[in-house]
């Protein structure tokens, strides 16, 4: 059965190393977003392509009571899948009838300059329940603002980034991970592999994992399962891969003849850009 679901964006972790990551992230030739002040007490940066993005999310340095321990209680990485949704309330009531059911939704907002003046950009999320996805938090996303989120002037990227089509999940039950994924997105997984709406979550064994990633890939440690890698199309891989050799130091960088993987040592992310 052919899926409906849309990846809306992925989330990494930074803690309170918010200025360390932009500033990498923007020496990788993304355009990032001003920085965002959500009502939960949390701040991002957007990296915005044609339909999806990528987040980096932490919590402003000096907050007396940190208000999201679910940021700070999460490793530092990949740590956050999230889907489209054009209802929050019936997306929990699926979860509910999978059994998949986490946190019911929340209302959250920020606020975003234009140049002709503020507004607020408007969100309601709803959660899968940590302990079906060990690998780190999956959920879904209502926009009721996608105009103030979706704009021109920050999906233009020099590294020419224009989607998401692949995450990498590893996982010491491939099998197990594999099926769930399928039973939240509504298709069924084949080799580990999860696709809807021409994206793929790609559940991997850790061996597989580390073959495809080698020395650049991430440690799973005695985690059961956890975000590997994020792959990011660009419309010319050649002038991406130019442009990445001359990223910031501290970047860690294999260059192979279908793709290019960026290790961001820092934040324990691998990213792979392919053409």
């Amino acid at each position: 059965m052919p899926s409906t679901m849309k990846l809306d964006h992925t989330v990494i972790n930074v803690h309170y190393e918010m200025d360390a990551a932009a500033k990498l992230f923007a020496g990788l030739g993304f355009t990032l977003t001003a920085r965002g002040y959500h009502t939960l007490g949390s701040i991002n940066h957007l990296m915005m392509f044609g339909t999806d993005y990528m987040e980096l999310l932490g919590m402003p340095q000096g907050a007396a009571e940190p208000s999201r321990r679910d940021i700070l209680n999460a490793p530092i990485g990949i740590n956050g899948l999230v889907f489209k949704t054009d209802d929050a309330d019936a997306t929990f009531a699926h979860l509910q009838a999978v059994g998949m059911d986490g946190d019911p939704p929340r209302a959250f907002s920020r606020p975003v300059e234009l140049p002709d003046g503020t507004s607020d950009a408007k969100f309601r999320t709803v959660t899968a329940r940590a302990d079906v996805f060990p690998a780190g938090r999956v959920y879904f996303c209502e926009h009721a603002t996608p105009d103030l989120v979706w704009r021109p002037e920050w999906q233009s990227h020099a590294n020419l980034v224009r989607r998401m089509p692949e995450i990498v999940v590893v996982s010491r039950d491939v099998d197990r991970d594999a099926t769930r994924f399928g039973k939240l997105v509504g298709t069924e997984a084949e080799g580990g592999a999860i696709t809807f709406d021409g994206s793929q979550v790609s559940v991997l064994s850790d061996d597989a994992y580390q073959a495809r990633y080698g020395d650049l890939a991430s440690a799973l440690g005695e985690r059961e399962s956890m975000y590997g890698a994020l792959v990011l199309e660009t419309t010319d891989l050649d002038a991406t891969s130019d442009l990445l050799e001359k990223a910031p130091a501290g970047i860690v960088l294999q260059r192979l003849s279908g793709s290019v993987i960026v290790r961001v040592p820092d934040f324990d992310t691998v990213l792979e850009f392919v053409g």
